[in-house]
């Protein structure tokens, strides 16, 4: 089956590059992405339109507008209009064409799009009221109870709009009954917790949805990781197996957070080292 795959840029964020590098030197990640006077890096928050047949899915929904003006510059968030319901308008789509939308985790910059832009004196209201929310359920988990370390990662009251709009997959396997055939799953916990990864298959080979295993085309690197990160040694595992895999069957990376690259290949040079 024929999928087309279209990247759907979402609110840009500026974020300190030492936290974005973690214990990377930063006259080493500054040859791949500039600061600015603050120290923080652009990134952005894209996201992958898929459509299949006559299905539209779109995995992950970037970090959105929803937040107050004093939250917005605290997290370095760029635009106060909602780029990701533009993003769509361009391609002829609005948020209630999405059948499926393929949440990888519930961290705000991931899943803030499914919200509606910051109003005076309103509540932030869910998006897409046709389609059906797929998430894993360690990852659902541990935004219901999240961890002191990383509790304000996360949108107060999400987890109660997914679940009271009757239209929430949660996944335990590699598998999703929404999705269907032509879409699996890989897990990575070094990050945060049950990090869902989609494999889709496509006619150039497979294209895996690797979110914030891999931010970026810097972050191929193997030994690249976050301060963000929750075990940073078992990511850079995981990393590892997930490109030798890819590599072995000529597959291709989608990055959400890269200012520049969305979807590359997986090359490996005569030393060993993994890029894009």
């Amino acid at each position: 089956m024929s999928r087309t795959i279209t990247p759907v840029l979402g609110n840009r964020q500026r974020l300190d590059g030492g936290s974005m590098f973690g214990n990377c030197p930063r006259v080493v990640w500054e040859r791949w992405l500039p600061a600015d006077e603050q120290g923080r890096v652009e990134l952005a928050c894209r996201a992958m339109l898929v459509q299949d047949a006559d299905r539209k899915i779109l995995f992950e929904t970037g970090i959105g507008a929803f937040f107050e003006p004093k939250l917005k510059a605290r997290f370095g968030v760029v635009e106060s209009e909602h780029v990701l319901l533009e993003g769509l308008a361009e391609l002829g789509l609005d948020d209630a064409a999405i059948d499926v939308v393929v949440l990888s985790h519930l961290h705000f910059d991931h899943a803030g799009g499914l919200l509606t832009a910051w109003e005076e004196g309103a509540e932030p209201r869910l998006l897409f009221p046709n389609a059906t929310f797929v998430v894993g359920r360690e990852a659902f988990d541990r935004a219901v109870t999240p961890h002191a370390r990383d509790r304000a990662s996360f949108i107060p009251g999400l987890t109660d709009m997914l679940q009271a709009s009757g239209r929430l997959e949660i996944v335990d396997g590699d598998t999703s009954a929404v999705l269907g055939e032509g879409y699996r799953f890989h897990y990575s916990h070094g990050h945060t917790p049950g990090l869902l990864m989609t494999e889709v298959v496509t006619d150039d080979g497979p294209v895996v949805f690797v979110s914030d295993l891999i931010p970026g085309a810097p972050w191929m690197h193997v030994p690249i990781s976050m301060g963000y990160d929750r075990f940073p040694e078992l990511l850079i595992d995981e990393k590892r197996a997930l490109l030798e895999d890819l590599l072995a069957r000529d597959g291709s990376v989608f990055f959400t957070h890269d200012p520049e690259v969305a979807l590359a290949k997986v090359a490996q040079d005569a030393k060993g080292r993994f890029s894009a």
